[in-house]
């Protein structure tokens, strides 16, 4: 089984973020939370002792690079798989490959698994074992969350190491690494720097890669200078990163939910415009919308529900971007609107009732009698026909089944079109009220 992380050095030919790739701990950018002195894996370093960890973070923020320099620091055979490619097959053989390692020179093996949340349960308690043993010393990348990809097995036995995306400084530092070492004759404008910095967002891989392709387009129109303007002609597409599925994607959809929930209509366009154009689908989007119409807006302004509701039907029928401009007024309407999630807290309530709850039949005043048996057994007969009775309301009737006293789940809040509601509702409790005292009168 080969070593995909082979730390020789790239040929000549090879993706410029490989012929880049940090050959020390020292030439890595980035990361200084863990990196700096005294932090969490420069002490690992220094230790030259290996423990299993998972390395968390998005793309290109330098997981395998740190990988690769573990496999020089760490006096440990070294075997890397990816869990794209990877099956259980593949990590029997690392199995066998880790024991003759140890028979052979009694040295353990650090086992490298890329994007380990690709791997099912199954393959994950595969190595898990030998994890457990001490054969292997386990080191997984991934770029969702470990607490729900990762075995908590697994987990427990693994420390978790959170990176974060680069800075605009640290980019622009490794962007003047790239350009001595790569096209020390092209000369970038102010305005290119930032614009390829910001085009990065925060991904190393990205920005090297990017500044490939300029150099390339740079070369072949004869071009010494590089500005905005060739940058954005130069360049497919403007991008920003957006991991749809993944940890990015629910952290943004939290963000534009919490953002309309505090009545910020600003914040709420600006998370729905970045989820927009980072690639997100319109449509998911207008789902979410729904969502929100329904959980903290409700009765409070009903009129949510329709815009929302809109709102996807006009971009159904419109498609792209017109139709997005119906997403952004939904989003600002409901921002804007009161807001009540009354519905939301009864309806969990009633669930969760009528989950511990025992099956209670249908009293029977409110069971239907169409046929003489059924009447004659009684069914609906003490039913009073609200429409018959003052206000449309049979005052006194109970709804439930019998033992269940009056829950109360449903609280109107003191906002919107649910102020009126709660008045209503207070107005026909009371007439409740008079018909049992007049009951008891009697």
């Amino acid at each position: 089984m080969g070593d995909l992380l082979d730390t020789t050095q790239p040929a000549t030919h090879a993706p410029l973020a490989e012929l880049l790739r940090p050959r020390a701990l020292d030439e890595v950018v980035g990361q200084q939370h863990l990196l700096g002195p005294g932090k969490p894996l420069r002490l690992a370093f220094e230790s030259h002792t290996p423990h299993s960890m998972i390395l968390w973070g998005p793309p290109g923020v330098g997981k395998t690079t740190l990988a690769r320099l573990m496999a020089d620091a760490f006096d440990a055979g070294f075997l890397a798989l990816s869990a794209v490619f990877s099956g259980v097959k593949d990590i029997r053989e690392a199995v066998q490959q880790a024991q003759l390692t140890l028979a052979q020179s009694g040295r353990r093996t650090i086992l490298f698994v890329d994007e380990v949340h690709r791997f099912n349960k199954a393959q994950q308690d595969a190595f898990l074992p030998y994890v457990e043993q001490g054969l292997l010393t386990f080191i997984g990348a991934t770029t969702e969350n470990p607490s729900f990809e990762v075995n908590s097995a697994l987990l427990s036995r693994a420390a978790v190491y959170v990176l974060k995306s680069l800075s605009a400084e640290e980019l622009a530092q490794l962007f003047e690494r790239a350009r001595q070492r790569t096209f020390p004759d092209l000369v970038f404008t102010d305005d290119a720097r930032d614009r390829l910095t910001g085009y990065a967002d925060g991904d190393a891989r990205r920005l090297l890669n990017v500044l490939e392709q300029l150099k390339t387009a740079a070369t072949t129109s004869g071009m010494q200078e590089i500005d905005a303007a060739f940058i954005e002609n130069a360049l497919a597409s403007d991008l920003r990163r957006f991991d749809k599925g993944g940890d990015t994607f629910y952290d943004q959809i939290s963000a534009l939910h919490k953002s309309v929930r505090g009545s910020d209509p600003d914040a709420a366009l600006y998370w729905l415009v970045r989820m927009l154009d980072g690639g997100a689908d319109p449509l998911y989007m207008g789902r979410r919308i729904v969502r929100m119409a329904t959980e903290d807006i409700g009765l409070a302004d009903p009129r949510a529900l329709e815009v929302a509701l809109n709102a996807c039907a006009v971009y159904e029928r419109l498609g792209s971007p017109e139709g997005e401009l119906a997403l952004a007024e939904a989003v600002i309407f409901m921002a804007v609107a009161p807001k009540s999630n009354a519905t939301y807290v009864a309806y969990n309530a009633a669930r969760a009732f009528i989950a511990k709850d025992q099956s209670r039949p249908v009293p029977e005043h409110l069971r239907n009698a169409p046929t003489k048996l059924m009447k004659d057994l009684g069914y609906g007969r003490e039913y009073r026909y609200a429409h018959d009775e003052p206000e449309a309301y049979a005052a006194g009737v109970n709804y439930f089944p019998e033992g269940i006293a009056a829950p109360g789940w449903y609280k109107p809040v003191p906002r919107g079109l649910e102020q009126k509601i709660a008045e209503k509702l207070a107005h026909l409790r009371e007439l409740d009220r008079l018909v049992r005292q007049a009951k008891k009168s009697k």
